[in-house]
């Protein structure tokens, strides 16, 4: 099978948004007046971002979904992505599964595969999305609806998406650096291999949040972006990001088992610098609890208050006593972590 028949047989399809998708030098997009593009590329790379005997079809919809929850920390709605391919092999056996994951997400989110490029080489997936903002301005950032990172103000809440901690935890299991009961694993993996992007948390967020990030590469790597563009600190509680790592539920004798088992500090680096959850960490002001409760509601997406933004350079973490807990936790980094790690 040849690129070009590879090509046709699993990413050509219809492009209703598209004036022109897969099939010439280039795609073409009609922009929507008072319209801003949100665009975002991710690489995975086997070996580095996964597994190499990963299941395909959880690693196409995995390749889309960590693009999509960049959109949704910008507060965009998705509308079309490319796709950069390289292959080993043109196995048709991996393709067809890996071309349904990717491409049942993309049209759960609306999103349209407009190009992109295959080639022979290790496997790596490339994905740039694209989505909309509503604007004001032509170029202004000043008047674009899309929530950034650097818009948080001192006193603001903190917030946090869904769950954390249980990818970083199933990482670990498949690394064999621990062993999970079947049941906690099973929940765990799917964290790892089929993240949710929180889009619909994200639309609904505009206007509401102050300041936003995706957790990537670990809750308290990532909120520190918003601290370091929003030229503020954080007091972040313990007590409440803890209970955030579902996993700890599904041991009979619930959160007391799995720390004894595991020990209170593989909770907190899992849960505090794991990384690879694919939530959303934002800010609002406190005046704002009910739009975020709304919000929330409107995008069945369970959040969590954990902290609070403070005028006093650094991130502080204190226990529900308010004593302070001194950070051990480093955030996921390409370059220093050991080679051949998936992550």
């Amino acid at each position: 099978m040849g690129e070009f028949d590879l090509i046709r047989r699993f990413f050509t399809r219809p492009t209703p948004r598209a004036v022109l998708g897969v099939g010439d030098d280039c795609a073409l997009l009609q922009s929507a007046p008072g319209m801003q593009t949100a665009i975002s590329t991710d690489m995975l790379v086997a070996g580095r971002h996964f597994f190499a005997d990963t299941d395909p079809q959880a690693l196409g919809h995995k390749a889309l979904a960590v693009n999509l929850s960049d959109l949704a920390a910008c507060g965009a709605r998705p509308l079309a992505f490319t796709l950069a391919l390289a292959l080993p092999e043109a196995n048709e056996a991996w393709l067809a599964p890996f071309a349904q994951g990717l491409l049942a997400l993309a049209d759960a989110q609306g999103c349209e595969l407009i190009g992109g490029d295959t080639t022979r080489g290790p496997l790596t997936i490339c994905i740039t999305v694209l989505g909309e903002v509503p604007a004001q301005g032509r170029t202004a950032l000043a008047t674009s609806s899309a929530l950034l990172r650097s818009g948080a103000q001192a006193g603001d809440d903190i917030y946090v998406s869904g769950t954390l901690g249980d990818a970083a935890l199933a990482l670990r299991a498949l690394q064999g650096t621990l062993l999970l009961p079947p049941e906690a694993l099973a929940a765990a993996r799917a964290r790892l291999e089929r993240p949710e992007p929180r889009v619909a948390l994200g639309l609904a967020l505009r206007g509401v949040a102050s300041a936003c990030a995706d957790v990537s590469d670990g809750l308290l790597g990532d909120l520190g972006h918003i601290l370091e563009r929003s030229g503020l600190g954080a007091e972040v509680d313990l007590d409440r990001v803890l209970p955030l790592l579902a996993a700890r539920a599904h041991f009979a004798e619930g959160v007391a088992q799995f720390d004894q088992r595991y020990g209170i500090a593989t909770a907190q680096q899992c849960v505090l610098a794991g990384g690879d959850d694919y939530e959303l960490v934002f800010c609002a002001a406190p005046a704002q609890r009910a739009a975020v409760a709304q919000a929330s509601a409107h995008s069945a997406t369970p959040v969590t208050r954990i902290g609070q933004m403070q005028a006093a350079p650094g991130l502080r973490l204190v226990d529900g006593q308010g004593r302070s807990v001194a950070p051990q936790f480093a955030s996921f980094d390409h370059f220093s972590a050991p080679k051949g790690q998936p992550a």
